[in-house]
């Protein structure tokens, strides 16, 4: 039988919008003591429970609203008052979203890739690292951070995108990195960076337009020269730029 930390952990790792209701304090009698846990998804849906009845009806109600809201709260319910239960007790039951895990593609394994993905990875993004060069992955270790070691034009394919994916393009081709932006932007994803000088930036929009790619409002939505403007110098401060960028988008959504 699953538990309910997997299936939180399972709704981290999808795109499934639900809350975790945990009662934090109990009075008197109670169906359930201080500790119990329920996740009610958008559908309605619930798994676990914090006692039932029209207690549990209300708080189905009252996580709806957190998940519309996007913010925790804590409801307190008079059991006989609120609810005519016999209980008689009052209950507190704090209610709080479960964010789901980003995914974060990074196509090319350079050292600003590489570094990047070692970043993101101790920040909770779920990385994927892609590279079609047979050394590109030597000696390299990375907890939690998948390796795609195929050319980009099949391993695009085989990727699944949604409004919580995460792209950055920072491969060793110029080439390379047009034909990824061009894949991605139209697809669902709630980032899509490309490294990039000003003149690769430039030379990489009039290819776009001239070919009829991408549109002026999917060229607007990509973060190019991607991460924030700050003096940087070596990969690692670029990966760290990049990520404050991937951070902030993060925390915005």
């Amino acid at each position: 039988m699953q538990s309910i930390f997997e299936k939180i952990s399972e709704i981290e790792n999808s795109t499934q919008l639900a809350v975790l209701c945990t009662v934090v304090n109990t009075k008197g009698s109670t169906p359930q003591k201080a500790g119990a846990k329920m996740i009610v998804c958008d559908s309605g849906k619930i798994f676990g429970t914090i006692g039932g009845g029209s207690l549990e009806k209300k708080v189905i109600e009252n996580a709806l609203t957190v998940i519309q809201k996007k913010k925790p709260a804590i409801f307190s319910h008079a059991l006989v008052h609120d609810h005519g239960m016999c209980c008689g007790g009052t209950v507190e039951i704090f209610i709080e979203p479960i964010v789901n895990k980003k995914k974060l593609y990074i196509f090319g394994a350079g050292h600003i890739g590489k570094a990047l993905a070692k970043f993101s990875s101790e920040l909770d993004f779920g990385v994927t690292l892609v590279d079609e060069r047979d050394d590109a992955f030597d000696n390299l270790k990375i907890k939690g951070c998948s390796l795609i070691n195929k050319k980009h034009k099949r391993a695009t394919k085989e990727l699944d995108f949604d409004k919580n994916t995460f792209v950055c393009v920072i491969t060793h081709n110029h080439a390379y990195d047009r034909e990824i932006v061009s894949y991605c932007a139209k697809q669902p994803h709630a980032y899509l960076g490309m490294i990039g000088s000003e003149r690769k930036v430039e030379v990489a929009k009039k290819t776009f337009k001239a070919g009829n790619i991408l549109s002026a409002k999917e060229m607007k939505n990509i973060d190019w020269p991607m991460g924030v403007s700050i003096k940087v110098q070596s990969p690692e401060e670029i990966a760290i730029a990049i990520l404050a960028k991937l951070i902030d988008i993060r925390n915005k959504l």
